[in-house]
């Protein structure tokens, strides 16, 4: 069995230990700065913020609490060197030490340079600072806005200028320039001008000034912050930058509309001189006058020009007005006279032309005579047709009789001949055929029609008389029998005494 070590060193617990350092470091060191880069950076839900201070040669783990960030001095980021402010403890849990940070500054003008460059690389990346979202100023604006100090010589320089070159509405912003803060505000008071509404309460500004005086670099950095600039470039009105002095330069001035070396030199570019406007104005009204004055000279010589190319109106008038005078009278004149001519050749053409009742009365006898004629002449015509239709008459029963006999002689010479019985058949069929035939051109001859007691009535030309209506009273009638032609007159007239007529 093993004995105990005797030994004079005192024997202490994790915890003890732990303590002894963490009461060691604190009361050692107290408040401290440390100077380095900041890495590791992780911002908790509730509020803390933990990361690393880095050198050349070694790392220290630091926390701010979420009860001093709103104190802290400046946003932290990875990658800056900063003086951080605050005191040195432990972590017993895990046996290490970390630097409980109060304050943060930049650590020279160096850090700051390398903090703005870099946001201007990627806000520049972002098209933020571009030419094309410059707008253009208002010629004449009628509320000025003006964010800045209300104590300090910036308004009151800003406030003498415009008074000075034309007097407009100023509606000031006041917001603290610089120390903590003092973004956010700015930020807030260029999103609150941009809200106002037109026709409010409140005019809204034509144009926005954004100024304070000179100062460090740490001084301007409220200018230099992500919130002011990007609050600048959403703002819609026209916005003019006069932070610092000519050669100080901020990123604000690359996001707004337009830059102003000093605020002085801002109230001169948001409004015109009254007293250059009235020069210019003056001299454009002298200008136009003159101008007017020359383009009536010149009209005016172009109308001289012109009238004297133009004929003498008067005389054309005069000429005009004898002209139709002298036309009127020769009218006047010269209907009568064509009257008169007109009157003279009817007078001799009706001289040359024949007696008219001669000619009537010649006309009339040539008829009387040529209708004699007729009446003289038309006997003989009916009896030289009547002969022809007798004689058409006859002609036709003898050829009927020749026909018949033909066909009784070649029935005579073929019927002998013809033994075979089918034959004499087809033969009987044709004699029927033709039996038929002679019946039906019997039937059509009007010399058989006449015989069954029918009568052809004509007049007195042969035309023959198909209806009642077509026979006037005492009309000459033409009548064809059977055996010959008789002629009678229609009753309701005389009928002209001639040899052979019957009275009807």
């Amino acid at each position: 069995m093993n004995e105990p070590v005797l030994t004079n060193l005192p024997e202490f617990t994790v915890s003890e230990i732990s303590g002894a350092v963490k009461r060691t470091l604190e009361t050692t060191f107290g408040r401290i700065r440390v100077r380095g880069e900041i890495t590791e950076l992780k911002r908790y839900p509730s509020g803390h913020i933990y990361f690393s201070l880095k050198d050349e040669g070694g790392k220290i783990s630091g926390i701010v609490w979420k009860f001093t960030v709103p104190r802290l001095g400046l946003e932290p980021e990875n990658g800056i060197e900063v003086i951080a402010t605050g005191k040195i403890s432990a972590y017993s849990d895990r046996s290490s030490y970390q630097l409980i940070v109060e304050r943060m500054e930049f650590a020279g003008a160096g850090a700051l340079l390398a903090k703005i460059e870099l946001l201007r690389a990627r806000l520049a990346a972002e098209g933020l600072f571009e030419a094309t979202r410059k707008r253009p100023l208002p010629m004449l604006p009628v509320v000025v806005g003006v964010i800045t100090s209300e104590q300090g010589a910036v308004i009151q320089d800003i406030k003498t200028t415009i008074a000075r070159r034309f007097p407009r509405h100023i509606l000031l912003w006041p917001v603290p320039v610089q120390g903590e803060g003092a973004a956010q505000k700015i930020a807030a008071a260029i999103a609150s001008m941009d809200a106002i509404a037109p026709g409010g309460p409140i005019p809204r500004p034509d144009i926005l000034i954004v100024a304070r005086g000179g100062g460090s670099l740490e001084d301007l950095m409220s200018f230099n912050e992500e919130i002011v600039l990007r609050a600048a470039s959403a703002c819609t009105i026209p916005l003019i930058s006069a932070v610092g002095h000519e050669t100080d330069t901020t990123l604000i001035d690359f996001v707004s509309d337009r830059r102003a070396p000093t605020p002085t030199a801002a109230a001169e570019l948001a409004v015109p001189s009254r007293v250059e406007l009235a020069a210019d104005l003056a001299q454009k009204t002298a200008r136009l006058a003159g101008a007017l004055n020359r383009l009536t000279q010149e009209r005016r010589l172009r109308l001289q020009r012109a009238e004297r190319g133009l004929p003498d109106l008067p005389t054309l008038l005069g000429t005009a007005r004898q002209r139709l005078d002298d036309r009127s009278q020769r009218l006047a004149m010269s209907l009568p006279n064509l009257l008169a001519a007109r009157r003279a050749a009817y007078e001799r053409t009706a001289r040359f032309l024949p007696d008219l009742p001669s000619l009537v009365a010649a006309a009339r006898l040539r008829l009387d005579e040529q209708a004699v004629r007729l009446r003289l002449a038309l006997p003989a015509v009916v009896s030289i047709r009547r002969a022809a239709l007798a004689l058409s008459s006859e002609k036709l029963r003898s050829a009927l009789r020749h026909a018949t006999a033909l066909r009784a002689a070649a029935a005579a010479r073929i019927l002998p001949r013809l033994s075979d019985a089918p034959l004499r058949a087809r033969l009987r069929e044709a004699r029927a055929r033709l039996d038929g035939a002679a019946a039906r051109l019997a039937s059509v001859s009007y010399v058989n029609v006449l015989a069954r007691g029918y009568v052809l009535v004509s007049d007195a030309a042969g035309h023959p008389l198909t209806t009642a209506g077509a026979v006037k009273p005492g009309a000459e009638l033409r009548l064809r029998f059977t055996d010959g032609e008789r002629r009678a007159t229609a009753a309701g007239g005389k009928a002209p005494s001639r040899q052979g007529s019957l009275p009807l």
